[in-house]
């Protein structure tokens, strides 16, 4: 049995807060010291995106500093497609050996049944965070879009007519053009592509008018000048070294309010406690001090955000549902959400 489906996510934030407590002094006092892990051969991590985008970026810098940590050999593998649940279920139906393992955000995987694209949720994951990342709407330099009032009047005034480019359904992009959507109604035409990179590309070269991927994702084309950014899907205004700040878009949308998206490394459930133990130690001792780590924050337009185990859990649970409702609201969701047992926000 699948313990962690028995409170599965009708558990309130605070109550899961004390299970939070409740768990570490039970595992303190009840679970013998287990061996180091030491890899006798490399681990592979798929990123279910294409290369370049915010999930490969982020994890080839976390890679790095894994080896360093366990002294072995780390793969990145590339496996986009259908909204990175291929690549998710492939890291989810290797074997349980603790050899593979997948990254990427938090919320997609809490919400890919909703979708009805894989029959996963967060609990089939033991989580390994290492940044939360915040969505930028933006446009092509030469774009007569010059705030984001104007996008939105334009967006009311030709209903379904400007092209938006994400990197898919479910993906952070698709996301934040929904939520955009839902607190100032308007219709717009979807384009997907498979990954966040070439979303961006597909903007500057004009194939698209808005791009509403990662900042990570945009931070280069926006220091080259290539994108403009009209706002960040905050409450607060977003500095990207090199570009200047990004104006929140409660600025336009005063009512606006959506938690971070957590992105990190999920290693399956049923891999061995040993390690998930050294994984425990690993972002403990080294991810929570890696200065490459929180340098990529920093230039990116990222939050360093090192948490691991039911501290992540508890800390995504607000995205997962508010990202639920989301789709079902907006008639994109195959399964109702309460019949997963997630709860309205």
């Amino acid at each position: 049995m699948n313990t962690g489906r028995q409170f599965n996510l009708w558990v309130t934030v605070r109550g899961l807060s004390i299970l939070v407590a409740l768990f570490s002094a039970i595992a303190f006092l009840a679970s013998p010291a287990m061996a180091e892990w030491k890899p006798n051969k490399p681990i592979t991590i798929i990123v279910p995106w294409a290369a370049g985008g915010s999930t490969d970026q982020v994890t080839r810098v976390v890679a790095g500093e894994i080896e360093d940590a366990i002294g072995a050999k780390v793969v990145i593998v590339n496996q986009p497609g259908a909204s990175g649940s291929i690549g998710t279920k492939s890291a989810l139906d290797a074997p349980k050996d603790g050899y593979t393992w997948a990254a990427g955000a938090a919320g997609d995987v809490g919400t890919y049944r909703v979708l009805g694209l894989l029959e996963t949720d967060i609990q089939d994951w033991n989580l390994y965070f290492d940044v939360a990342n915040v969505a930028v709407v933006g446009v092509n330099a030469s774009s007569p879009y010059k705030t984001m009032d104007d996008l939105l009047n334009a967006f009311k005034a030709k209903p379904g007519q400007i092209k938006v480019a994400t990197a898919g359904q479910s993906s952070a992009g698709h996301l934040a053009i929904e939520i955009i959507r839902k607190h100032s109604p308007f219709e717009y035409k979807h384009v997907t592509y498979d990954g966040g990179n070439p979303a961006v590309i597909a903007t500057v070269a004009g194939e698209t008018e808005v791009v509403t991927q990662l900042a990570v994702e945009q931070a280069d084309m926006l220091r080259a000048g290539k994108l403009r950014a009209l706002a960040v899907l905050s409450d607060q205004p977003l500095k990207i070294e090199g570009y200047g700040e990004v104006p929140p878009l409660t600025k336009w949308i005063p009512n606006f309010d959506y938690p971070p998206n957590y992105f990190g490394i999920w290693v399956p459930r049923g891999a061995p406690h040993e390690v998930v133990e050294t994984m425990n130690k690993v972002w403990r001792e080294k991810i929570s001090k890696a200065s490459k780590l929180q340098k990529y924050a920093e230039s990116r337009g990222a939050v360093f955000a090192p948490y691991y185990g039911m501290d992540a859990l508890r800390r995504v649970i607000p995205y997962i549902q508010n990202t639920a409702y989301v789709y079902a609201d907006a008639g994109k969701a195959k399964m109702d959400p309460i019949d997963l047992g997630i709860l309205r926000r």
